[in-house]
C-alpha cells in the first residue's frame, strides 16, 4: 500500500480508491528527516527494552496492587501490551511502507497476468501477502482483476490472503511470539488462500459475479520517481494513519485480552477449547465469524489464549477467521458478488482455515 502521486497544490493526505497513500506538498523540503528517523530509531530502540520495567512499575508499585490478584494480572497485561504494540506499529510500518513504495500496487494484476490459473492463485496469494489491503480497498482490485480477465480464483487468492496477512499482524506477531511463529500466520493465510482460489475456480461460478464489475474500466496510475525523502514522509503520514484506523481496535484488543489474561480460569478455555476437546477448533472458527475486528485488534486476545493454554492452531484459527470471514467483510463483498458465491466463498475458506488448525495442532 505504497505512496502514491498526489495533486498539485494538495496538503492533506488521504487513502484513495486503490488503496495508496497521497500525501500533500507538505512533504517537500524537509533535509532534517533522515537524521531525525537515526535519532527516533535510538530512542525506539532504548524505550523498547524497558518495556517489562515500566509495566512492573506501573502496576505494582505506582498503582500497589497485589501480585497474586486477578487484578493486578490483568492490569500488567494491559500496560505491557499496549506501549509495546504501539511501538511495534509505529516502529515497523515506516519501514515496510518504505519497500513497498518501490512496488506500486497497479503492478499486482500485471505480474499475475497470464500466468496460468494455478500458477496465477499462488502469485495472486503471494501478493495478496505483500500488499496488505483491507475490506474496502481490496474491493477496487477485486474489480481490475475481473476487469482484466483474470481467472476467478486468481482472485478470490487475492482477496483472501489480503485482509487476513498483512505486515501490522506479522510485526505484533514476531515481536509478541517470535519469527517462527510469525511466519507459521504467514505459511496458514497462503494455505488457506490458496486452497480458496483453488477450489472457487474449479467450480466456474463467473456467472455469480454482478454483471456491471465485468464492464467497469479500471485505470492505470501513472509512474513516479520519489525522492527517498518523501518515500520517508509519505511512510510517516501512512503510519499515522493506519494507528489512526486501527488503534481503537488494538485497544479493544488489549482490554478484552487483559480480562481473558486475569481473570478466564485456565482450566474453563483448556476444557472447552484445548487439545482435549476434538471439536475445539471448529467451535472456536465458528465464534470468529459473526466477530469483526482487523488482524491486529486480535493479536491480544490471541496472546492472552495462548497464555491460558490455547494450542497454537486453535488460535490462529479463530484470528484468521475473524479477519477473513467478518460479517462486514461480506456486506462489503456483496456490492461486486452474488449471495450464492459469498456462501461458497464464506464454506470455503471456513473449512480450510478448520483443517489447517488441526493440521497444526497435530504437529506442534
Amino acid at each position: 500500500m505504497g505512496p502514491a502521486a498526489r495533486p498539485a497544490g494538495s496538503e492533506a493526505g488521504h487513502l484513495d480508491a486503490t488503496g495508496h497513500f497521497a500525501l500533500g506538498a507538505t512533504a517537500r523540503g524537509k533535509p532534517w528527516l533522515v537524521p531525525a528517523v537515526v535519532a527516533g530509531t535510538g530512542a525506539w530502540f532504548a524505550l523498547y527494552m524497558q518495556l517489562g520495567r515500566f509495566a512492573g512499575w506501573l502496576s505494582y508499585d505506582l498503582l500497589g496492587l497485589d501480585r497474586r490478584t486477578h487484578l493486578a494480572s490483568a492490569v500488567d497485561f494491559f500496560a505491557t501490551d499496549v506501549p509495546k504494540i504501539f511501538l511495534l506499529l509505529s516502529g515497523i510500518i515506516p519501514l515496510v511502507s518504505v519497500v513497498r513504495s518501490y512496488f506500486p500496487p497497479e503492478k499486482v494484476r500485471n505480474v499475475v497476468a497470464g500466468k496460468g490459473e494455478l500458477v496465477g492463485t499462488v502469485l495472486a496469494a503471494l501478493l495478496g501477502v505483500v500488499t496488505p489491503f483491507c475490506s474496502c480497498s481490496a474491493v477496487p482490485m477485486f474489480i481490475g482483476f475481473v476487469e482484466s480477465g483474470l481467472p476467478l480464483g486468481v482472485t478470490f487468492g487475492f482477496l483472501i490472503a489480503s485482509p487476513v496477512v498483512n505486515e501490522v499482524a506479522l510485526v505484533l506477531l514476531a515481536g509478541l511470539f517470535g519469527i517462527k511463529v510469525a511466519l507459521l500466520y504467514v505459511g496458514l493465510g497462503l494455505v488457506v488462500a490458496i486452497i480458496g482460489g483453488t477450489v472457487i475456480g474449479r467450480l466456474h461460478l463467473e456467472s455469480q459475479v454482478e454483471d456491471y464489475v465485468y464492464k467497469v474500466k479500471v485505470g492505470e496510475a501513472a509512474t513516479v520517481r520519489l525522492a527517498f525523502e518523501r518515500r520517508l514522509a509519505d511512510a510517516f503520514a501512512y503510519t499515522k494513519d493506519i494507528l489512526r484506523r486501527v488503534g481503537p481496535w488494538v485497544l479493544g484488543g488489549i482490554v478484552l485480552g487483559a480480562a481473558i489474561h486475569g481473570y478466564a480460569p485456565t482450566g474453563f478455555v483448556a476444557h472447552y477449547a484445548g487439545r482435549g476437546n476434538p471439536l475445539a477448533v471448529p467451535m472456536v472458527v465458528l465464534i470468529a465469524v459473526p466477530l469483526y475486528s482487523n488482524a491486529a485488534g486480535t493479536i491480544p486476545i490471541v496472546q492472552a489464549l495462548i497464555q491460558k493454554g490455547l494450542p497454537m492452531g486453535t488460535t490462529l484459527a479463530f484470528m484468521m477467521a475473524i479477519t477473513a470471514i467478518s460479517t462486514p467483510e461480506m456486506i462489503i463483498l456483496r456490492k461486486v458478488i452474488k449471495p450464492k458465491l459469498i456462501t461458497i466463498f464464506i464454506s470455503v475458506v471456513t473449512l480450510a482455515i478448520i483443517m489447517i488448525g488441526y493440521v497444526f495442532n497435530a504437529v506442534l
